[in-house]
């Protein structure tokens, strides 16, 4: 039972934000250049990291395996600096995912290249995670797995220390990390490795856009000429140093700030162009009233009038949902997401979750056979779950603006990719300088 502690009296704005927001490192390209940088041919460094829990429990992970990483800076942002040194991986160790898909789903590949057994097991929430594509894959190349046939967490990876590599099908309709676990490894199979998808088609395509350029980056070039097919000839990964952008996605909830109060919210650093989803943002909360200005200052989001509902598929920007979904309860007019039906498998089922929430506040949500659809209604004080999800958290905490008595249930989860979330939140309301 979670107690009355546990939950989060959510900030209600009575005034217009106007704000400047420094937001950490992305978690996604974090993750991606921690596990290029342990397989590299040489010592890195990488700048901007995100120091969050997915990437501590990757470090941890990767350490488990043999590469050396330590902390040689750090920043007030919420950033580190990090020098990873590759080594021979080995196993016969234990590898704690938590609730992390880039740790659960990138690092199989990597324990099959290592001598000995790897475990892999996680929080709760994990075990319900579809991992049954990653472990058939790594099946197909030859690799020994033990799940008991369950197709999730806990599984053991039993390592020989390389995997012949070459042609693997897979169905990755429920995850584009299906393809890019298996694409940050690719190059050091011994014969390379052509992955074609069967299936229903993959959501997040910049996810995959983004292993493709930072591979590229190293050296490694991936063909992909043919449809639904990734090329990688054997190759090594050449060792580099990175700055990390920052993670456009976690800028989803101040931006929103500036929306729901009417304010203006600048994120600093946002780049001119980028494979990351979150840049969708620009375009989403335009439709959604915004004025939307990139310039040398960062991002800024404007808002002087009604937030109105849209009809859009997020296939490729999944991860942007709940926060959008927040906005679109406060909107004047409905709104429809859709392309998003592998939301199901997410940290928690997230078009459930979402729907039980908005209405639980008295909204008006209901689930579609592939996303969402949402009736503006007025809303009243309550509990808001967030299912160890941290992207539900902050949803939460956009509708706590608008609306008062939002109590939003553990917002320490968004220590996943955010550490410090609520501190930020208050300083932004407050228009402090952060």
């Amino acid at each position: 039972m979670t107690t009355e502690s546990a939950y989060w009296p959510a900030p209600h704005a009575d005034h217009p934000i106007h704000a400047t927001v420094f937001v950490p490192g992305s978690k996604s390209a974090s993750n991606r250049a921690l596990v290029l940088a342990a397989l590299a041919d040489g010592p890195s460094t990488i700048s901007g990291l995100l120091d969050a829990r997915d990437t501590r429990l990757m470090i941890a992970a990767l350490e488990n395996l043999g590469a050396s990483i330590e902390v040689v800076g750090s920043s007030p942002v919420g950033n580190i600096d990090v020098w990873v040194s590759p080594a021979s991986l080995t196993g016969g160790c234990s590898i704690d995912v938590g609730l992390a898909g880039t740790v659960m789903r990138f690092l199989p590949p990597l324990a099959a290249l290592a001598a000995g057994e790897v475990t892999f097991d996680g929080d709760p929430h994990a075990r319900v995670r579809p991992m049954s594509t990653t472990i058939e894959a790594l099946r197909q190349l030859g690799v020994e797995i033990d799940d008991e046939s369950r197709g999730t967490l806990p599984f053991t990876v039993k390592g020989a220390g390389t995997i012949a590599g070459r042609e693997v099908r897979i169905d990755a309709s429920a995850s584009s990390q299906f393809v890019s676990a298996l694409l940050l490894t690719g190059a050091r199979f011994a014969n390379g490795l052509v992955i074609t998808h069967v299936g229903p088609p993959v959501p997040s395509q910049p996810h995959i856009d983004m292993t493709i350029a930072m591979l590229a980056e190293h050296g490694v070039i991936v063909d992909i000429s043919t449809p639904n097919t990734w090329v990688i000839e054997p190759s090594r990964i050449r060792a580099i140093d990175r700055t990390i952008e920052p993670d456009l996605s976690n800028a989803a909830p101040f931006l929103a700030a500036a929306m729901v109060t009417r304010g203006s919210v600048t994120i600093p650093g946002w780049p001119a162009t980028t494979t990351q989803p979150g840049d969708e943002l620009r375009t989403l909360l335009a439709r959604m009233g915004a004025e939307v200005a990139l310039d040398d200052r960062g991002l800024t989001v404007s808002m002087s009038g009604d937030i109105h509902g849209i009809d859009a598929d997020l296939g490729d920007v999944g991860e942007l949902t709940p926060n959008l979904a927040a906005l679109a309860a406060l909107a004047t007019t409905p709104s429809t997401f859709s392309g998003i039906a592998h939301l199901r498998g997410h940290e928690t089922d997230r078009l459930a979750a979402l729907v039980r929430e908005i209405n639980h506040l008295g909204g008006d949500a209901h689930e579609t056979d592939d996303g969402l659809r949402i009736h503006p209604m007025m809303l009243h004080s309550g509990r808001f779950g967030t299912y160890a999800d941290h992207r539900m958290a902050t949803s939460g905490a956009i509708i706590g603006l608008h609306v008062h008595g939002i109590s939003v249930e553990n917002i320490d989860t968004t220590a996943k990719t955010l550490p410090g979330f609520a501190d930020r939140w208050a300083a932004m309301i407050d228009g402090t300088p952060q």
